[in-house]
C-alpha cells in the first residue's frame, strides 16, 4: 500500500508573510536638515514678535545649513530618498512660507490686500520651484538651477528687510514708498525662482581638490568683508547672484547658445510643459 505525503496546512496557513527589512534614518545630514528647519520656525516666531534681526538672521542661518546638508550626505554617503523629502519640506517652510509671511508682517500687512497677495505670490512660486526641481532633478544641468533657487530668494528678500531694519526704519508698514519697494522685491524674489533662467549652482566646486593658496586668502578676506556690515555685504552679493542669471541669459541669447539647462524630456510627454 502507499501513502500520500501529508502536507501540513496548519503550519503554512500559520506561517507569517516575509517583511521587508525597515531603513534606517541617517542621523547626520538629516541633523542639518532639521537646524534648516529650525532656523525657518524661529525666523517666524521672531518675526511676530517684532523682533525682525532676529528674524533675519534665521534665515541666514537656515541658508547655510541648507547648503550643507547635501554636500555632508554625499561625502559620507549617507544620500537617502528620506532626506530628499525630508529637505525639500524643510525649503518650503524655511525660504517659502517663512520669509512671505516675515515680509508681510514687516511691510506689507500695511498695503492691504495688495500685500497679502504678493506674500502668497512669493510663497506659491517657492512650492512650484520646488515641484519643479524635484521633477526636473534627473535631466537637469548639474552646474546651473533652473530659476533663482528658494534659499537665494529668501536672501534676497530677507536682505532687504535686514538692511533697512537696521537702518533704524521701524513701522516700515505705515511707510508707503517703502513697503512698496518690499513688495516689488518680494514679486522679484518669487517670479524669477519658476523663471527658467539659469542661476549658476556651484556645484561642480568640489572640496576634495587641492587649490592655490591665494584661494584661501580670498576666502579669508571674504570673511573679514562680512563683518564689517552683515546685512550689507550679504543683501549686495544676493543682489549681485539674483540678477547674474539674467545677465547669463542674455549672454547666451547673444552667442546663440541653448538658454535652457535641461533636456526636453521625450519619455514624459505630458510633462513637456516642466521642461522647457
Amino acid at each position: 500500500m502507499t501513502t500520500e505525503p501529508v502536507i501540513d496546512d496548519l503550519d503554512d496557513e500559520s506561517a507569517e508573510p516575509v517583511r521587508p527589512r525597515r531603513k534606517g534614518i541617517y542621523i547626520l545630514p538629516n541633523l542639518f536638515t532639521l537646524g534648516a528647519l529650525f532656523g525657518g520656525f524661529y525666523a517666524i516666531v521672531m518675526a511676530m514678535n517684532g523682533r525682525f534681526e532676529n528674524a533675519c538672521i534665521g534665515i541666514f542661518c537656515a541658508a547655510v545649513l541648507d547648503s550643507l546638508d547635501g554636500r555632508v550626505a554625499r561625502m559620507t554617503n549617507t544620500q537617502s530618498a528620506f532626506g530628499e523629502q525630508m529637505d525639500s519640506l524643510s525649503d518650503m517652510v524655511s525660504f517659502g512660507a517663512a520669509p512671505a509671511l516675515i515680509v508681510y508682517e514687516w511691510a506689507l500687512k500695511g498695503l492691504g490686500k495688495a500685500g497679502w497677495i504678493a506674500a502668497f505670490v512669493y510663497c506659491a512660486c517657492a512650492a512650484l520651484r520646488l515641484a519643479r526641481f524635484n521633477t526636473n532633478i534627473g535631466i537637469v544641468d548639474k552646474r546651473y538651477f533652473q530659476g533663482l533657487p528658494s534659499p537665494a530668494a529668501a536672501a534676497l528678500v530677507i536682505g532687504f528687510v535686514w538692511v533697512m531694519d537696521d537702518a533704524g526704519f521701524k513701522g516700515v508698514s505705515q511707510i508707503d514708498w517703502l513697503a512698496w519697494l518690499a513688495l516689488g522685491f518680494t514679486l522679484y524674489a518669487g517670479l524669477t525662482m519658476v523663471t527658467n533662467v539659469p542661476f549658476y549652482s556651484f556645484k561642480d566646486v568640489s572640496f576634495k581638490r587641492t587649490v592655490p593658496f591665494i584661494v584661501i586668502v580670498l576666502i579669508a578676506l571674504g570673511i573679514a568683508l562680512i563683518n564689517v556690515h552683515p546685512p550689507m555685504v550679504l543683501f549686495a552679493l544676493f543682489v549681485v547672484y539674483g540678477l547674474s542669471g539674467y545677465v547669463v541669459y542674455a549672454v547666451k541669447k547673444s552667442k546663440g547658445s541653448p538658454v535652457s539647462v535641461i533636456a526636453t524630456s521625450t519619455d514624459e510627454p505630458d510633462e513637456e510643459g516642466l521642461h522647457r
